[in-house]
């Protein structure tokens, strides 16, 4: 078949005394398990979008949050930037990434113990089940524990997609597979952002149900798609399935030859089962170069803003001054971008690195936050009769969408790309655990911390985040060492001991 190309990818042993050759070749098995595993992105991607379409439809906050529903329709004299600013409607949003932290250190066992397929269909039964709740709340409460059920299967998702995808792809398109998951998350804000928008028209006011209802579809995709999947070979050797995990490896590279890899799994795996704790293991010193990378690039990932944007858009535009439909419209716009952008990554990663496409978005990213903060400085007066033209509205329009892009191929992919990559397999279930619970904890500070501090920061909370992408890209430079093409078991040796900084770590 045209999906069977073959190449070998030439790596050094541990020992550094000979070479050997991985076969592999892009098979439909591989393509197709990716895409299906993928899917967790949507559903993570749908629920981020969902939110804040929701949070701006009035029938939604007259019913749940009233007090923002008449700020919002009778509070002339308050102030343009603080008419959401609401600790419940920020709670409605966060409460998800608050359960996903908590959720994500048993996915950790999950994962390690009962595999990363089993882990995906733990993770699309709690967002169906959170989905139905949320559809037919009736009070503020149900709405929390229906986020607090999607928290668990985003934690379960996002602990087990990544995994799942850099395991199974061969290394030479390790990178752009793994995207894939990306890729499916700004698909799943695009789709919710098109449904916010039509469900806002649909009378009798009921609209805001369909919205978040609708989130059980891409979370029953998940659950179906892991049920047809097979579990990776990382997986199935790692819990002593040595002749399936074979099989699968054959499956999987198309080739006969699949010795060497198969024994640096099972070689990674012996010494994973001497790890008796997994956490403790990964804070000794020659772990630790993995673990900073992977914590830092997760709080970088929520400091360029991008989440602030993407849970608030609709929320943020009305804000400037748009209309109710008008801000929607944008917010489809900036979504559409957002997938477009990701194809970008997913073309690139494996060609010019990780660390160009994040140097290149760093300057993409402060020039147009720095953009907008002029813009709303200068022309959004603290009052809601203020607002912009036509044409500056336009402009920020154009500026969020230019800022919304270079997050698409750089910090939004790479950020859960390369944590997946670099841990060990002796620390690498544990590793994901943390990269995870790290993300979805300033994920949740951003989201319950955005609204308020866009009623007290003003147009300077632009500046806030441009200044964080300053130093997020400085690091990435200084720091950050390139990790394409390497094999995933071969990390160690060929990345981190040729470090400038980080090798001084490595035993």
């Amino acid at each position: 078949m045209a999906l069977e190309r073959s190449y070998s990818v030439s790596i050094e042993t541990a020992t550094g005394d000979r070479r050997i050759k991985l076969e592999a070749k892009i098979t439909p098995v591989v393509v197709i398990s990716c895409i299906m595993a993928a899917t967790g992105g949507l559903m993570f991607g749908y629920d981020v979008g969902i939110s804040g379409g929701v949070t701006s439809m009035p029938h939604f906050l007259k019913k749940f949050f009233p007090e923002v529903y008449r700020r919002i329709e009778h509070g002339a004299k308050e102030s343009n930037y603080c008419k959401y600013d609401n600790q419940g409607l920020q709670l409605f949003t966060s409460s998800l990434y608050l359960a996903a932290l908590i959720a994500t250190f048993f996915a950790s066992y999950t994962t390690r113990k009962l595999g990363r397929r089993l882990t995906m269909v733990l993770a699309g039964l709690f967002f169906i089940s959170g989905a139905i709740l949320n559809a037919a709340a009736v009070n503020f409460a149900m709405l929390v524990i229906g986020r607090i059920l999607l928290g668990c299967g985003v934690g379960f998702g996002n602990q087990a997609v990544p995994v799942f995808l850099s395991e199974i792809a061969p290394t030479r398109i390790r990178g752009a597979l793994n995207i894939l998951f990306q890729l499916n998350v700004t698909i799943g804000i695009l789709c919710a952002n098109l449904i916010n928008y039509g469900t806002s028209k649909i009378e009798g006011g009921w609209g805001w149900r369909l919205s978040l209802g609708l989130a059980g579809v891409p979370a029953l995709m998940l659950t179906i798609g892991a049920l047809v999947v097979t579990d990776t070979p990382n997986s199935l050797i790692e819990r002593g399935r040595l002749a399936e995990g074979k099989a699968v490896l054959t499956r999987i590279r198309g080739t006969e030859h699949v010795e060497p890899e198969y024994m640096e799994i099972v070689e990674a795996s012996r010494l994973a089962a001497e790890v008796k704790h997994p956490f403790k293991n990964l804070l000794q010193r020659r772990n630790r170069p993995q673990l900073v990378i992977a914590i830092v690039m997760q709080i970088f990932q929520q400091f360029t803003g991008i989440n602030a944007i993407m849970f608030y858009a609709p929320v943020l535009f009305n804000t400037l001054g748009f209309q109710r439909d008008a801000s929607l419209y944008s917010a489809v716009i900036t979504g559409a971008v957002n997938v477009l952008a990701t194809f970008v990554s997913i073309y690139f990663v494996d060609k010019v690195g990780r660390r160009a496409l994040l140097l290149e978005a760093g300057v993409q990213m402060f020039i147009s936050q720095s953009v907008i903060a002029v813009l709303l400085g200068l022309k959004v007066k603290d009052q809601s009769s203020a607002g912009l033209t036509h044409g500056l509205a336009l402009l920020v329009v154009v500026m969020v969408c230019t800022f919304v892009s270079s997050f698409a191929w750089s910090w939004g992919p790479l950020g859960w790309l390369i944590p997946s990559e670099t841990f060990p397999l002796e620390t690498r279930s544990v590793g994901q655990s943390v990269t995870v619970c790290v993300n979805m904890l300033f994920t949740f500070i951003i989201a319950q911390a955005f609204l308020s501090m866009l009623c007290q920061m003003k147009y300077t909370i632009f500046v806030f985040f441009s200044a964080w992408v300053l130093v997020m890209s400085l690091s990435v430079l200084f720091l950050l060492p390139e990790t394409k093409n390497v094999p995933i078991e071969e990390m160690t040796e060929k990345v981190w001991k040729q470090h400038w900084f980080w090798r001084t770590f490595m035993d």
